[in-house]
């Protein structure tokens, strides 16, 4: 007699492949076995017995087991199958999306000095009544497990059990009564028959602060909800979202010993601020966070924090929806709009949407935030699949009044090309006299996106890419922003050897080189990629805005998320007209939500009564085209109005979320290749699109068609329904995999870049 293990290998392209063993492992357990000349990680998905037969027989062996981490429950190993189904990926490349490289790649014996060993357990009250009926009279280790937790012997079968009886048991003390005693009390916590007690301060480091009654009423309903609750907590920018984030966690916390609370944000750089936050209120001692700005050894032992049910909250970007989080009882996704939450490579997945898969299956409270939500989550709050909550009050703080400089009119800008109007000039003086503090917002870094001749038309092309190499003064290069590429700049036109070369356009450097040549007094800080590029640098910036150390902050979005600048009394939005008119459809929804979250960032610290006008906070946008619906909106702060246009617009063109979308994206170095394989996916997809209503649209170049000499080519699918749609996936996949293209190729469901 053998067991057959079905395993999740760690390798991309693979899905469940069998392996044998003398005893069984549980489900869930981490395991290394071989593949090919190597050795892999992967997770034991089912067992079962089988007789010695020679297939049996034939199976390479499991090589070794983590028997001292807790398997991975089954709701993981159902969300691991899911993303793999659903994303149309092989479960080999979501397990290696979903665990720490390092546990991946360590001996089960390397990992058990790394493995937290505090962890107490206690019997539940179902436990006290069931676990001994499952246990035989023989298993002596079983039992002494049993006993220790207080489960009343079988001499004892006829007496009710107490709840006075159970007793917690420390994971060191119960190593002594059972070998293998934490995979053991893992399998019985599944079951129910036990938990882990809460070892965490049961006092806050910081006392709560009262709500205003718009908190209140929202947090009531997330706290006296049941069972699967998705709920949308619109709110403007600083009406305190993250207060009540707060205090729903302490609630669900306070409610359950060892529940655990998953918090998402979309951005590393948001995340030292918001673990700031919780660890003020909670301490640090039980909270874990997850983000790839992590060493490797940090993200393995705040993963084990969360597996082991150590970590009660854990804070992290998108990679910590995936987190193993055994008692998880409430999730909140901040910023739920935000497309970093789409993974682009790999496993394709969308964080936010397996946040409220994770909480159905769960069937627990999903909280999204935000101030200006994605259309799919408005709509979806509209019709009733979500609950809305709404804070229409700042906490503190005043909302910024938006003004519309039209650059048409301006003669400053018309007459010289300078960047500076002069509605924003006598703004900034203004600023400058008073000693507040202005942002001024470019998403474009470097001096300018490309350096041309006037006389011959020459450009800065990027030799790898379709792109313009983007020229950066401070070291006088060129460099491609796609794929790495750089170059100095020529001394002499390379197309007719003319000495005028001249940047055209505007990057955030630019920016900052104009400022500080016109407000020679002012101190000015840059934050954008090439600024903020060592490892604490753009925390040092923050902190110096935060310090009064700076009067004017100029920055890409990296600056208009999240922050609380409490000095910043004027924003300014440079000419950000080029998202009207993107080939994108989502171009205006991510543009009205750039220039909201600017906008936010004004007037944190200004009440109603304690200012003048002239210290009210504002919002400036340059634009030349200040007649544009989407602006108009924005001057009213009316994000409803411009969601419902918006909507109309897309039920009308049948764009998401009217209709269901995936793209399959192929790459290659020859372009015949690219076209030869899309060609042929084509032809694939017709007899299994047209019987199931799936639209197939004809491949065309990517937007961006030529990344590091690499073509990129895709094809749109769309539906009026998803499970269509997924039925024609999963039929059309297999059918490419069978063509072994040496083109490299992937299905992304649900795409938001095209």
């Amino acid at each position: 007699m053998c067991f057959v293990h079905q395993v999740a290998v760690d390798a991309p392209g693979l899905q469940l492949l069998d392996y044998s063993a003398e005893t069984p492992l549980a489900p869930g357990t981490l395991v290394r076995v071989p593949l090919g000349r190597q050795t892999v990680s992967g997770v034991v998905m089912a067992c079962t017995a089988m007789d010695d037969s020679p297939r049996a027989i034939a199976l390479r062996p499991i090589e070794a087991a983590f028997d001292t981490l807790p398997p991975l429950d089954a709701a993981w190993r159902e969300l691991l199958q899911f993303v793999a189904r659903y994303y149309q990926r092989a479960v080999g490349e979501v397990i290696g999306a979903a665990l720490p490289a390092q546990l991946r790649n360590r001996k089960p014996a390397d990992l058990a000095t790394t493995t937290p060993q505090d962890l107490v357990y206690r019997c539940t009250e179902a436990g006290l009544e069931e676990l001994g009926a499952s246990l035989a009279r023989r298993s002596v280790a079983l039992w002494r497990l049993a006993r220790a937790l207080g489960v009343p012997g079988p001499e004892a079968a006829d007496a009710p059990p107490d709840p006075a009886d159970s007793a917690p048991l420390a994971l060191s003390e119960a190593r002594s009564l059972h070998p293998q005693a934490r995979q053991v009390l893992a399998e019985w916590a599944q079951a129910g028959w036990v938990e882990l007690v809460d070892t965490a301060p049961s006092a806050a480091s910081m006392p709560a602060p009262d709500l205003h009654p718009e908190q209140a009423q929202a947090l009531q309903a997330i706290a006296a909800s049941d069972g699967f609750a998705p709920f949308l907590l619109f709110g403007v920018t600083g009406s305190g979202k993250t207060e009540v984030y707060l205090q729903a966690a302490s609630q669900v916390l306070q409610r359950k010993p060892g529940a655990q609370v998953l918090v998402l944000t979309p951005e590393i750089n948001l995340t030292p601020q918001l673990v700031r936050r919780f660890e003020q209120r909670f301490g640090a001692a039980h909270l874990a966070v997850l983000h790839s700005g992590l060493s490797e050894g940090q993200r393995l032992r705040h993963w084990l924090a969360a597996h082991t049910g150590r970590a009660r909250i854990v804070l992290g970007t998108r990679l910590a929806v995936l987190a193993s989080m055994p008692s998880l009882r409430l999730i909140v996704v901040d910023e739920e709009h935000d497309t970093s939450y789409k993974q682009q490579e790999g496993a394709r997945y969308s964080a936010r949407d397996l946040a409220l898969w994770r909480g159905r299956q769960l069937g627990i409270a999903v909280v999204l935030g935000s101030a200006t939500p994605s259309l799919e989550s408005w709509r979806a709050a509209q019709t009733g699949r979500y609950t809305l909550l709404t804070l229409t009050q700042r906490a503190s703080g005043v909302l910024p009044r938006v003004r519309l400089a039209d650059t048409r009119r301006d003669p400053t800008l018309r007459a010289s090309g300078a960047l500076i109007g002069q509605t924003l000039d006598a703004a900034l003086r203004q600023r400058l006299e008073r000693g507040e503090q202005s942002l001024l917002f470019l998403n474009r870094r470097g001096y300018a996106p490309v350096l041309s001749c006037p006389d011959c038309g020459w450009m800065s092309d990027c030799p790898h890419c379709d792109a313009h190499l983007v020229f950066h003064r401070t070291d006088r290069t060129l460099r491609c922003h796609h794929c790495g590429f750089q170059a100095a700049v020529p001394r002499a036109c390379p197309g007719c050897g003319s000495l005028d070369l001249q940047p055209v356009g505007k990057g955030t450097q630019r920016v900052e080189e104009a400022l500080a040549e016109k407000y020679p007094q002012a101190r000015i800080a840059r934050i954008d990629a090439d600024s903020t590029r060592r490892k604490g640098a753009a925390a040092s910036r923050f902190d110096s805005v935060h310090a009064g150390e700076v009067d004017i902050l100029v920055g890409t979005q990296m600056v208009t998320k999240g922050h609380d600048f409490q000095r910043v009394t004027l924003v300014a939005a440079l000419n950000p007209d080029a998202g009207l008119f993107t080939h994108d459809p989502r171009g205006p929804e991510r543009l009205f939500a750039q220039l909201m979250q600017a906008a936010g960032r004004a007037g944190r610290a200004v009440s109603d009564q304690d200012g003048s006008e002239a210290s009210a906070p504002e919002m400036l946008v340059q634009t030349g085209h200040p007649e544009h619906p989407l602006y108009r909106a924005l001057v009213a702060h009316d994000y409803p109005g411009f969601a419902q246009a918006e909507l109309i617009e897309r039920e009308r063109g049948g764009m998401p979320p009217f209709t269901f979308q995936a793209l399959l994206r192929a790459e290659h170095r020859s372009f015949d290749a690219v076209v030869e394989f899309l060609a042929a996916a084509q032809q694939l997809a017709v007899p299994l699109a047209q019987p199931l209503g799936v639209t197939l649209y004809p491949p065309i170049p990517a937007a961006l068609a030529r990344v590091a000499d690499v073509h990129r080519m895709q094809m749109l699918l769309e539906s009026q329904h998803r499970g269509a749609l997924q039925r024609m996936l999963t039929s059309w996949r297999g059918a490419l995999a069978a063509q072994r293209s040496r083109v490299r190729w992937a299905v992304d469901v649900d795409p938001l870049d095209f």
